[in-house]
């Protein structure tokens, strides 16, 4: 019997129904939520066979231990908590794009990349399976659909993946502030993997060593630093740039 998981926000429940319908086998629907979301959510569940349940806010408080849910909650059968990286890249029609994330421990910050890395197109999003957020309700919520669509490959060894990368001829850049290359004067249409690391601690020593270069997004104001999931967007979307110059 799979395992099973509560979503909630009507991102990760309507995203879920409509990408993966056959894992939805609950939906628990506030009533004075009465709304054209709610009803437009109801639809796509009559239409897709899912079951609907009407229960209260009371009830959907005590049911994601009071998450902002929004009036919206599913039980669904457990997203496959990865997949093989080599399957992933054996499958790419262009340059492997990759984001590769060291210590991110904060859930929101996590679906916040995962967030960016499909709007990105990026193939696949790494993390260590040790001292780092899996996948989560929050992660979902967050995420807005993302966790879905983006494959979420967790690994043991987090260096020897980066070696095993650099042996695919997949370049690997180091996102961080104290690097003397800003990343608008590298060259980023070749296959590659951003690495970023958790915000104030950054990545560790022997990740830190295995990237090939490091590079540094230039800060212009008077701030200093970005969250992971704001630099990630930079990164990644320069990469996508680049890519798009190139091929016209």
């Amino acid at each position: 019997m799979s395992e099973m998981r509560l979503i909630y926000g009507f991102h990760a429940v309507t995203s879920r129904l409509r990408q993966k319908a056959a894992s939805v086998k609950e939906i628990y629907l506030d009533p004075s939520r009465n709304d054209r979301r709610a009803r437009d959510l109801a639809q796509a569940a009559r239409e897709r066979g899912v079951r609907i349940m009407m229960v209260d806010g009371a009830r959907l408080d005590g049911m994601t231990q009071h998450a902002r849910h929004q009036g919206v909650a599913a039980h669904v059968d457990a997203v496959e908590a990865a997949r093989d990286l080599d399957e992933v890249l054996g499958g790419l029609k262009e340059p492997a794009l990759l984001l590769i994330l060291d210590g991110i421990t904060d859930p929101h910050n996590l679906g916040a990349c995962l967030r960016v890395a499909d709007a990105m197109g990026v193939h696949a999003v790494i993390a260590p399976k040790d001292r780092a957020a899996g996948i989560t309700p929050t992660v979902e919520k967050v995420a807005s659909g993302a966790v879905e669509s983006v494959p979420f490959i967790t690994v043991t060894n987090l260096a020897r993946t980066l070696r095993e990368l650099k042996e695919r001829e997949i370049w690997l850049i180091g996102a961080d502030q104290e690097a003397g290359q800003d990343l608008y004067s590298i060259k980023l249409g070749v296959a590659l993997g951003w690495v970023l690391g958790a915000e104030g601690e950054g990545m560790r020593r022997l990740t830190r060593e295995n990237c090939d270069e490091m590079a540094r997004i230039p800060m212009l104001g008077s701030v200093e630093s970005l969250n992971v999931s704001v630099s990630a967007g930079i990164c990644l979307a320069e990469s996508r740039r680049q890519r798009i110059a190139v091929s016209r």
